[in-house]
């Protein structure tokens, strides 16, 4: 079966949105709205981010934490231990090396944890302007069809 007779036989059992299918043509076998970025929390009634999109983000927050804290320990604490330690040229990279592992450890952590959080804020704030951006759409449309277009079956 080809993608066009996978989908119309999806439609015609009307379970397009939850029947993965393993079939050529119409993707793998993951459920469409696994993709999706944002899952409905009906615990409290909150929308929250995908576990894919929370995994990916911290994964990037971390490396990102890390990589950018150690840089700049690098580059800034070195030469500060360097400048009050005396002795030979390793002496003081090795004093302060643990130091510099430790706030890339603590800013790894903190970018994974922040990154994520970022990410909710960010979407939640994306779905939530774009649905308030619809709705007073919707409310101006059918508030000029009303006006301009009335419609003799309709009693208002």
């Amino acid at each position: 079966m080809g993608t066009r007779e996978v989908y119309e036989q999806k439609l015609r059992t009307g379970n397009l949105d939850h029947d993965p299918t393993i079939n050529p043509g119409l993707g793998s076998a993951r459920c469409p709205r696994c993709l999706s970025l944002l899952n409905p929390n009906s615990e409290n009634g909150e929308w929250t981010i995908t576990s894919v999109l929370h995994d990916a983000t911290a994964v990037a927050g971390s490396g990102i934490g890390g990589m950018l804290s150690a840089i700049h320990g690098f580059n800034t604490g070195i030469p500060y231990v360097q400048k009050h330690v005396k002795g030979p040229k390793w002496l003081p990279f090795l004093i302060g090396l643990p130091p510099l592992l430790m706030f890339s450890a603590a800013s790894a952590a903190f970018g994974g944890y922040a990154l994520p959080k970022f990410a909710q804020l960010t979407v939640t704030s994306y779905y939530a302007a774009s649905s308030a951006s619809h709705y007073g759409i919707s409310l101006l449309t059918r508030h000029i069809e009303e006006t301009h277009f009335p419609c003799p079956a309709r009693k208002t």
